[in-house]
């Protein structure tokens, strides 16, 4: 069964592996993002059938204030490539200076073309992990941030 380009370009899934991370506007190279969901919680509300000569309670389920999303970003250690802004970024929370900026997450197709994006809308750093060293290991230097945002929305690329 011979598929042709188009067909492979309209049906296939994108991999994963081709993606951009914007801050503010900014492409910043990231080996792994993951994180990127929206959930609400959940609110469980019961009444008595007292009235209506039932036995047990009546529970009913509805969904709760949407939660903030945490995003996880990791990045290896390169030699020359400033990551200064994101230490700068997360020290100004300890001077009281939250800076809350825009993440935007590009799902590229082989044209490096956008299809779709994930926006998490003012988002902070909460936590900046440096790179687990070990003198047996033979792994690169990965360091990794989270973050957390008020919102995420969707767009698809027209």
């Amino acid at each position: 069964m011979a598929l042709t380009k188009d067909q492979i370009k309209t049906n296939y899934p994108l991999p994963v592996y081709n993606y951009r991370v914007d801050i503010d506007n900014t492409s910043i190279s990231f080996s792994e993002v993951s994180g990127l969901e929206l959930s609400f919680s959940q609110i469980t509300y019961k009444e008595s059938y007292a009235t209506s000569g039932k036995s047990g309670p009546n529970v009913m389920i509805m969904p709760g204030q949407k939660q903030p999303t945490t995003i996880s970003l990791k990045k290896g250690f390169v030699k020359g490539v400033s990551i200064k802004a994101l230490y700068d970024w997360i020290n100004g929370i300890e001077l009281n200076r939250v800076d809350k900026k825009d993440i935007t997450v590009h799902l590229l197709d082989e044209t490096g073309s956008t299809v779709v994006s994930w926006k998490c809308i003012d988002a902070f750093p909460t936590k900046l992990t440096a790179p687990t060293f070990d003198a047996k290991s033979d792994e690169v230097a990965v360091e990794s941030m989270e973050l957390v945002a008020g919102r995420v929305t969707m767009e698809e690329a027209s």
